[in-house]
C-alpha cells in the first residue's frame, strides 16, 4: 500500500471553517463483504475495526446534548458491526434521523437477510452504491455477481416503499471506475432512471456522484499505475471556489471507530485529526466543550471542490 499523504499533505487549499453540526457520521467499523478499488477506507473482510457499544453509548449523548439532528452510518459496511440494529432503535427512538450507507449485495450475504426490512421499519435514510448501471462495470469494480445482487436488493427495498413518490428516500451512489472526475450529475442520473426503470424496474429518489479521493486503495491504485501526479493535477485546476460553502465538512462531524473526531470521512483515512490539531479529539470533548471551527485541509479536499463537486450529497453545484 502505497502512503499518498506526504503527497498531499503541503498541498494548499483555501481555509474554511465549520458552521455547525448537523450530523455525526460514524463509521461503524472498517468490515465489509467487498474490497473496492476505489474505496478510501481500505475496508474488507479481513478488517476487524468495529465500533464498541460504549462509544455508540457516548454518541447519543453527545447527540442529545448538542441537538444532533441525524446518524450517517458508515463503513465499512455499518450493518455489519453487531450493534447497529440497536443503536438504530435507539436513535430513531430519541427522534434523531438515521442515514445508512449500504452496500447492496451484503444482504444476500449469510445472515444478512434482515436488512431491507429493518431499515423500512425504523423509517431509516438508504444511501446505497451502485457505480454504474452496467453489469459489466459495476463487476469490473467490486467482483463478479455484485452487480445481481445488488439489483435483487433495490428492487426489494422498491417493494418495502423505498424511492416510491412520497416514501421512504432511496439515494443511489456513483464513483468513477477510474482516474477522471464524474460527469454531470443531472445527466447521469437521468441515464440511471431511465436504464434502471426499463431493464429492471428500479426507481429511486435521486443519484449522488462523488469523485474519488487519491487517498487508501484507490490513492495507492493511482500510484501504482503512475496516475497519481496527473489526477491530482486534475483535481486542483478543476478547484471552484464557490463549492467550499457547501463541502460536508462545514456541518458535520466524522467519528472513527475508537471514538475520535476528524473533520470528514477522509480526513479520518489520513489521520489528520478535527481542526488540523496535532492531537487527536475524543467524541466525550463534545459534551463538555465547543468544537473548533477551524477545519483541516490537505490537497485531497480539492476531491470535494473540483468541478460540479462532491461531497456526502453528491454534486455541490
Amino acid at each position: 500500500m502505497h502512503d499518498t499523504w506526504p503527497r498531499l499533505k503541503d498541498l494548499s487549499f483555501p481555509a474554511i471553517e465549520r458552521e455547525r453540526i448537523d450530523t455525526l457520521q460514524l463509521n461503524l467499523g472498517y468490515l465489509c463483504n467487498l474490497s473496492c478499488i476505489h474505496c478510501h477506507v481500505n475496508a474488507g473482510p479481513r478488517r476487524t475495526e468495529l465500533m464498541d457499544r460504549a462509544t455508540l453509548e457516548l454518541a447519543l449523548a453527545v447527540a442529545e446534548r448538542r441537538g444532533v439532528r441525524q446518524f450517517d452510518l458508515t463503513g465499512g459496511s455499518p450493518e455489519m458491526n453487531p450493534h447497529f440494529r440497536w443503536f438504530v432503535g435507539a436513535a430513531r427512538a430519541r427522534g434523531i434521523a438515521v442515514m445508512d450507507r449500504l452496500n447492496p449485495s451484503l444482504p444476500e450475504e449469510p445472515g444478512y437477510d434482515w436488512i431491507p426490512e429493518f431499515l423500512a421499519a425504523h423509517q431509516v435514510e438508504v444511501v446505497a452504491s451502485l457505480p454504474c448501471y452496467s453489469q459489466a462495470n459495476v463487476d469490473e469494480q467490486r467482483g463478479n455477481g455484485v452487480f445481481e445482487s445488488s439489483i435483487r436488493c433495490l428492487q426489494r427495498l422498491n417493494e418495502l416503499g423505498y424511492g416510491q413518490p412520497g416514501g421512504l428516500p432511496l439515494q443511489l451512489v456513483y464513483n468513477p471506475n477510474g482516474a477522471f472526475l464524474p460527469p454531470a450529475q443531472g445527466k447521469l442520473e437521468a441515464d440511471y432512471r431511465r436504464l434502471l426503470g426499463e431493464n429492471f424496474g428500479i426507481v429511486f429518489t435521486h443519484l449522488y456522484t462523488l469523485a474519488n479521493m487519491p487517498i487508501q486503495r484507490f490513492g495507492s491504485w493511482l500510484v501504482s499505475k503512475g496516475k497519481f501526479d496527473s489526477y491530482v493535477d486534475t483535481l486542483v485546476a478543476a478547484h471552484r471556489d464557490e463549492n467550499l460553502a457547501s463541502v460536508m465538512c462545514r456541518f458535520l462531524v466524522s467519528v472513527d471507530w475508537r471514538g475520535y473526531l476528524y473533520d470528514c470521512d477522509f480526513n479520518q483515512m489520513l489521520k489528520l485529526p478535527l481542526g488540523g490539531s496535532e492531537r487527536e479529539v475524543h467524541l466525550r470533548e463534545l459534551l463538555a466543550g465547543d468544537t473548533p471551527r477551524r477545519i483541516g485541509v490537505a490537497g485531497h479536499c480539492h476531491g470535494c471542490t473540483a468541478g460540479q463537486g462532491s461531497s456526502c450529497g453528491g454534486a455541490l453545484g
